[in-house]
């Protein structure tokens, strides 16, 4: 059974402090925060199918001029033959596909599995439809915060949009728990501002990152 992501993300010292993070900024609020990592959006087959034909194609070409045989008839079938060990070393190493896919395709490819993961996980069951999720996609270097309808009713994506640049930021420079648990905070003040927290709130979601 593999070890979820944000277990291999975040120690478990660091777990405990985000979770302790969220139930202090659901204290003063009606709405539910929870933090989710993933290790990637998206599969990008097309990147990897790119790469390994990039890779192919280049090792082939190598090889003909190192043996002085370079036609047509010997580098294509060299080339079909790496092709298939350059896409599995691809897929174990899946930086290489990073340059392949454009910034506008990772940004879309996180926006919809953050959307999937609102649902999966059960953020839109909240009683007064104020679940936010702060969504890390670790591949993409990208963040996404999400809200449900009753805190997109109040509260413009804009705000969300500044604390996922935070984030993002703080995760680039190594300060992924302390960079989350401040993102947190935000979020909670921001909260809190137009959901207070009423006397019989409950807390409806994990507070542990969830994965």
């Amino acid at each position: 059974m593999k070890e979820p992501i944000a277990e291999k993300f975040f120690n478990e010292e660091e777990r405990q402090r985000i979770a302790q993070a969220v139930a202090e900024a659901e204290e003063g609020t009606s709405g539910e925060i929870a933090t989710m990592v993933v290790a990637r959006s998206d599969s990008y087959c097309e990147a990897t199918s790119l790469a390994a034909v990039l890779t192919a194609a280049f090792v082939s070409l190598v090889l003909a001029i190192a043996s002085h045989h370079v036609t047509i008839w010997s580098y294509l079938p060299i080339t079909l033959l790496l092709y298939f060990p350059a896409r599995h070393a691809i897929c174990r190493l899946p930086r290489l596909q990073r340059p392949l896919i454009s910034r506008r395709r990772m940004e879309e490819c996180v926006r919809q599995r953050a959307v999937r993961a609102f649902y999966e996980k059960g953020l839109y069951r909240t009683r007064n439809e104020t679940g936010i999720l702060i969504f890390i996609s670790l591949f993409e270097h990208k963040v996404w915060i999400l809200g449900d309808r009753g805190i997109d009713a109040r509260i413009p994506a804009e705000a969300w949009q500044k604390y996922a640049r935070l984030l993002s930021a703080g995760i680039g420079e190594g300060r992924a728990c302390e960079a989350l648990c401040g993102v947190v905070a935000a979020c909670g003040e921001e909260l809190a501002r137009h959901f207070p927290r009423q006397a019989d709130d409950r807390d409806e979601l994990p507070n542990e990152p969830l994965s």
